[in-house]
């Protein structure tokens, strides 16, 4: 691979002194696999460039821009552009239509471009066509920046939900985290309904406003993602139990974490999947017919109605007349 100009790499060092103020000769070497000697180089390059960047000695100095600097305001290589353009198709199929939010906010970016390098984003975004895909379902915008600012003020919030069975509550929570899955956007929370760790789609979400009062969030060292894998199958309104005539080793594989929680059971031979659901057809019909194992559902009034009613139906349908 080609090292990169000098022009190139100064360019990296304004990126660098943008986004770290104080940085140092020596983070700015390592950051750009240069020696330190190379690294001040390229602030002398900017500095002839009249770009100011200030410098302060001592056990906490380094390098920072000085005030009144004006930046360019992007600086893409045309990689980087058209790899931009690619995630956005990636997540929303409305990417050329400039009366959709991500459009016009595309659209606005690739404006700003240098012309060679955004003529190739602009084509690519009109001509690249992208098949929708039917189980994302993307939230609101303003609610989800609402969390989001919520989530990083450590903010209290009141949200009203309506699940998927069409049942609505609303509730004070505590949101620690706003987690993309699988192209799904999910809060991760303390709900004080229920004094308990919950995952709610924000899809679902049909208000939000931030309360008085704030909270501690889970140790920095906290996997959010796991936390909601976790969870996803908790706290609904139908409870399951399902038992496996099949040893947990055999049974993990198929079992995905909003379907509950997996244990074995005493005898090593058998494990039992508990959880809950808002929509127990969906669960009989859509997860556990798929499964290739001998279940029975042991508990869950509901969970066993449905597969009961969907176990009828396919009899009925093989049956001769």
């Amino acid at each position: 691979m080609e090292d990169p100009s000098p022009t190139a790499r100064a360019l990296r060092t304004l990126e660098l002194l943008q986004g770290e103020p104080g940085i140092t000769a020596s983070r700015l070497a390592a950051t750009l696999h240069v020696t330190e000697r190379a690294a001040r180089r390229y602030i002398a390059i900017l500095r002839e460039a009249d770009i100011p960047v200030e410098s302060e000695r001592g056990r906490y100095g380094g390098y920072r821009l000085g005030r009144g600097v004006r930046l360019p305001p992007l600086m893409f290589s045309a990689t980087e552009a058209l790899g931009l353009v690619m995630a956005v198709l990636d997540g929303s199929h409305a990417a050329a239509d400039l009366d959709d939010p991500v459009g016009s906010a595309l659209g606005k970016l690739i404006r700003a471009l240098p012309t060679n390098v955004g003529r190739q984003a602009d084509t690519m975004r009109r001509h690249a066509a992208a098949a929708p895909d039917r189980g994302v379902a993307r939230p609101d915008p303003e609610t989800t920046s609402t969390l989001v600012t919520a989530t990083a003020a450590q903010r209290r919030t009141h949200i009203s939900y309506r699940s998927a069975s069409g049942r609505s509550w609303g509730e004070q929570v505590d949101p620690w985290a706003v987690v993309v899955r699988h192209g799904r956007w999910y809060l991760l929370c303390h709900s004080h309904r229920v004094d308990a760790v919950r995952t709610y789609r924000i899809d679902r979400i049909t208000a939000v406003a931030e309360c008085d009062g704030e909270f501690t969030p889970p140790p920095h060292d906290v996997d959010y993602t796991d936390l909601l894998e976790r969870h996803l199958g908790a706290g609904w309104e139908y409870e399951t139990d399902v038992v496996f005539d099949a040893p947990f080793e055999q049974v993990a594989p198929y079992v995905r974490p909003p379907m509950g929680d997996l244990e074995p059971l005493d005898d090593g031979t058998r494990c039992r999947l508990t959880g809950s659901t808002s929509i127990p057809a969906m669960y009989a019909g859509e997860w556990l017919a798929a499964l290739p194992l001998p279940f029975r559902v042991e508990g869950g009034p509901e969970l066993r109605s449905a597969t009961a009613e969907l176990a009828e139906r396919l009899t009925l349908a093989v049956r001769d007349t």
